[in-house]
């Protein structure tokens, strides 16, 4: 297997787990790991927290950046269709 196309796959299953725990660490709405770590017990005020906020940050950067990955595996993929 071509390194560059090794690579991105590589890191495509890093951030797919990553990926994974950020969303189930999201806000309850529904059920997820959030309750296990006390995300069931919020309070009634209506704003999100910092970490909230940070979190979304953090969970929006890691989607595109393994959007990112997936685009660019098919760009390799078309470009050495052997590999």
């Amino acid at each position: 297997m071509w390194w560059p196309i090794l690579t991105l796959s590589i890191l495509l299953v890093i951030l797919s787990v990553i990926l994974t725990g950020f969303i189930l660490l999201h806000k309850n709405r529904g059920g997820g790991l959030s309750d296990l770590f006390g995300g069931g017990m919020s309070s009634s005020m209506g704003g999100s927290s910092m970490a909230e906020r940070n979190l979304d940050r953090l969970t929006l950067t890691i989607g595109l950046i393994w959007l990112a990955c997936i685009i660019l595996l098919l760009v390799l993929y078309r470009v050495h269709p052997g590999q």
